[in-house]
């Protein structure tokens, strides 16, 4: 499994975190991999890192989205799939070492071919703020 299919099975669990709110999130990602047949090593590795990461700097993640966001919106406008991208890509920006570039590239890529027509183009304009920031 390349890093792209891992980047996009662990999108595809925080996707299905935001909208089911699991409390046990071990167990969660667990019973995804055990459904799904993740069981490349490299590949539990990456999910589990990304999905606790994320849990654990969850503050500081939002925070980063809604400082970027344009004045007249706000973070329960994003629609639940961009929202799962750029937690994902934001959490391997801040917490990873993944080059800045691949990261929101990828992310771009997941909303192109998850989000609805205008996904890229905000994911992107989202990202590249945060980068700035950096």
């Amino acid at each position: 499994m390349n890093r792209t299919a891992i980047r996009e099975q662990a999108f595809k669990l925080i996707y299905s975190l935001e909208i089911q709110k699991q409390e046990n999130l071990q167990e969660a990602i667990e019973l995804y991999e055990e459904s799904n047949e993740i069981t490349d090593e490299k590949a539990k590795e990456y999910i589990q890192e990304a999905i606790l990461g994320i849990q654990e700097n969850k503050q500081e993640i939002i925070k980063q989205i809604e400082e970027n966001l344009k004045a007249e919106w706000k973070i329960e406008r994003i629609s639940k799939v961009d929202l799962a991208i750029l937690k994902l890509a934001i959490y391997e920006l801040k917490y990873t070492e993944i080059p800045f570039k691949v990261a929101i590239n990828e992310a771009v890529e997941l909303a192109k071919k998850y989000g609805e027509d205008t996904s890229k183009n905000f994911v992107n304009g989202i990202l590249a703020s945060v980068v700035k920031e950096k």
